[in-house]
């Protein structure tokens, strides 16, 4: 066969019981993060449990249809790369925001128009691809890495820092015990089942939990068999010129998110991302931020969560991250599949996180090793933007006094890891643009 004729793996399609195995892992991977968006944007508002189940469901639903957009993508939407979509946390705090101030048809409105608006930018900010040489791109997917680390830590602990059993010696050996399982599959085993390193911890980690009575299913019983979330199931969108402004604000820190995230699953995947991949990635959020509008739901990105899993598992196929999609469509449709999916315990999930969102950061260190430091200012580049963009995480009361759009920016870790990354590249190294082409000339490549 002629080498040239092969299928890149990104576009690889195979079995379809590999394809749906393999989706379901990311679907676990993600699922915790993905509900916690319209959770604590109900209990914010004081909405009703119903209502809440609404949000949770309409959320699921619109998370599959968004990561089928991105993977399979259509005309000039969607970045043909295995990105899987859910509800951003960026937009979290307007939403509340704007939820207090004006009501739900308002954050709906916004929403709405967000998406649009990203429409609308997505060829121009696209266009700054030129200002992230593998320096950048380094920095920005080790902060990614590192910055998830937190949320391994809560799930680890139980998932709820504020009550009394978290951080306990069971929910630690838990965690401990589902990292070992993986390590070991990972390890011993190749091919099929080694890539299923994550999949089976899950299953071995929470039939554990299950034997010690640490499981709890009785939501799988209460769930209802079939339900679908019905457009504008608050009311007609209300559109009004501040919420939509915040919401923009909040949609361009979800694009530089984007952005970092294309770039670290191009580099993981072997297929860097180039200008016109990251506008067809722009316009998959924007538009999947649309749909969500409707659908009451919020606003989208990829899940930085999933990255780590491409990397451990070595499986780079987008159709299989579309099965993922198609999945989490399914589990929209029948709430009983996402209770029984749900019902994973924390540590378990966390135990999981820990081997993947490492593997998030090797892949930084992997891309700054091949970035020349001797001759050049790279080095206190990376030493900078790495540190800031880990301030927001290691301790988040830095920025308490900021307020607003302010403090939208400041809480993003990424967000400041990349300003600070490519402002500093374009001080300190003179002719960045050549240096640029000269170090990746495959990821500007068009």
């Amino acid at each position: 066969m002629n080498p040239s004729s092969r299928v890149h793996p990104v576009d690889e399609v195979l079995p379809a019981q590999q394809m749906a195995t393999y989706g379901l892992q990311h679907v676990l991977v993600l699922y915790a993060g993905a509900v916690a968006v319209p959770l604590i944007l109900g209990s914010a508002l004081g909405l009703t449990p119903a209502q809440v189940v609404t949000l949770i469901n309409a959320n699921l639903l619109t998370s599959g249809i968004a990561t089928l957009i991105q993977t399979l993508g259509f005309w000039k939407f969607g970045a043909r790369l295995p990105l899987v979509q859910a509800c951003s946390f960026i937009a979290l705090a307007p939403m509340i925001m704007i939820g207090k101030e004006y009501g739900l048809p308002h954050v709906f409105g916004a929403v709405i128009a967000g998406g649009a608006i990203t429409v609308l930018l997505a060829p121009a900010i696209s266009r700054l691809l030129r200002f992230f040489p593998p320096v950048v791109i380094g920095s920005l997917i080790t902060v990614i890495g590192i910055s998830l680390m937190p949320a391994a830590a809560i799930w680890l602990g139980g998932g709820n820092p504020d009550a009394a059993d978290f951080g306990s010696a069971p929910n630690l050996l838990l965690g401990l015990a589902t990292i070992a399982i993986t390590l070991f599959v990972y390890a011993r085993f190749s091919g099929f089942i080694g890539n299923l390193a994550v999949l089976l911890g899950l299953v071995a980690g929470t039939a554990i939990a299950a034997a010690f009575g640490l499981t709890d299913f009785v939501q799988v019983g209460h769930a209802a068999w079939f339900e679908i979330s019905a457009p504008f199931a608050f009311g007609l969108p209300a559109f009004g010129v501040a919420p939509i402004l915040i919401m923009t604000l909040a949609m361009m820190v979800i694009m530089a998110e984007t952005t970092g995230n294309c770039l670290a699953i191009g580099q993981i995947v072997g297929r860097p991302s180039t200008q016109t991949t990251l506008g067809n990635a722009f316009r998959a959020d924007g538009l999947a931020t649309m749909i969500g509008g409707v659908f009451n739901s919020f606003p989208y990105n990829a899940f930085t969560q999933n990255t780590g899993l491409i990397a451990l598992s070595g499986i780079k196929s987008r159709y299989v991250v579309a099965s993922a999609g198609a999945i989490m469509v399914l589990m929209g449709l029948f709430p009983k599949l996402g209770a029984l999916i749900a019902s994973v315990p924390r540590p378990v999930l966390g135990g999981c996180a820990v081997v993947m969102f490492g593997m998030t950061t090797v892949a930084g260190i992997q891309e700054l090793s091949r970035v020349r430091f001797e001759g050049t200012r790279n080095a206190i580049i990376v030493a900078v933007s790495v540190s800031v963009g880990v301030l927001p995480m290691s301790f988040p009361a830095l920025f308490a006094h900021a307020s607003g759009p302010l403090r939208l920016v400041l809480e993003s870790g990424i967000f400041l890891a990349a300003i600070t990354a490519v402002l500093l590249n374009l001080l300190l190294n003179r002719g960045a643009a050549a240096l640029a082409e000269e170090e990746a000339p495959a990821v500007i490549a068009r």
